[in-house]
């Protein structure tokens, strides 16, 4: 049956939302995509008049695609080359979705979706829609086929699995830009110890080239081990400037609500390096320098404005 344009409206109308629930249980922007336009495949070959709750519907649809999804994205990540991070999406991206409550914004922070990585699918699923889109368990329970008490079960050891024991500090777009400002001041000073002060005594640097970019497999654990990479990482070198085609620009804004450094070549992309801030320090930096997963990030740098760059490298 062919839809009206009343049943394409209706299905617009959740797309945002469903492109946000996608996001967060899968960690990539463009599989996202894909699963709700799979949605909208299915709701296309649906008798869609006889259903009463078409959101009710779509969830179910587009939430169970995912956890197919995600069953075959766990093979393939233990193949991956190097460290696997989610896709960063910059600010204002309509796919991070409800930013209302504390517990939306940190539901989908660089930092909380990497972790989200170590759950089961089903855990993944009962945890993003109970705490990023308030879904009651009951509605949780239909969705996934489970029974109530099978949902706040599952819920509560995915909440205990996520808890990391770091508090983090809620940074507006100023207090973003200070901290940037800072960092690449002390990073760009030929020194570490600028740079350690910054930094919390258990502080991580993760990178994922997937291949494409040359990304260490392990993550740079401790203060100054950290410090030294950094300090590396901003020495101009023109095999640097080779690698990602020139030399890039430095702006600092937010990505999935963090803090973030953003490295762009000629209008493109190249870099997103998320800073994970809590009230010792920086505890955390996740560098996504796979080219397939900055092709959003680059649609949306080129449709908003961002000033002048804080810093030109290499």
């Amino acid at each position: 049956m062919a839809l009206t344009m009343n049943d394409v409206d209706r299905f617009e109308a959740s797309r945002s939302r469903l492109e946000a629930i996608a996001y967060r249980l899968l960690g990539s922007a463009s599989e996202a995509e894909d699963a709700v336009q799979e949605t909208f495949l299915r709701w296309q070959a649906a008798d869609v008049d006889r259903i009463e709750v078409p959101e009710a519907w779509l969830t179910k649809v587009l939430t169970n695609l995912c956890l197919n999804q995600l069953t075959s994205a766990r093979a393939r990540r233990e193949t991956y080359v190097g460290q696997w991070l989610p896709e960063p999406l910059l600010a204002g991206d309509p796919m991070l979705g409800p930013a209302d409550t504390a517990e939306q914004r940190e539901s989908v922070s660089y930092a909380v979706l990497a972790l989200l990585e170590r759950l089961s699918p089903g855990e993944r699923a009962v945890y993003v829609l109970r705490e990023a889109f308030a879904y009651s368990h009951r509605e949780i329970a239909e969705i996934l086929d489970l029974t109530e008490a099978a949902s706040q079960q599952t819920f509560h050891r995915a909440k205990k699995h996520v808890a990391d024991g770091k508090a983090r500090t809620e940074i507006d777009e100023a207090a973003a830009r200070r901290i940037i400002h800072e960092f690449l001041a002390a990073a760009t000073t030929g020194r570490t110890e600028p740079l350690v002060r910054l930094l919390t005594q258990d502080a991580v640097s993760i990178g994922d080239g997937g291949g494409k970019i040359p990304a260490r497999a392990k993550a740079f654990e401790g203060a100054v081990a950290v410090a030294k990479f950094m300090r590396g990482l901003f020495k101009p070198s023109k095999a640097k400037s080779a690698l990602v085609g020139g030399s890039p620009e430095l702006y600092a804004t937010t990505a999935n609500g963090d803090p973030a450094v953003v490295a762009v070549v000629d209008g493109r992309v190249v870099g997103v390096m998320c800073l994970e801030i809590t009230t010792e320090g920086i505890a955390a930096f996740r560098n996504q320098v796979n080219p397939d997963k900055l092709d959003r990030a680059t649609r949306r740098w080129a449709a908003t404005g961002h000033g002048e760059p804080l810093l030109r490298v290499f």
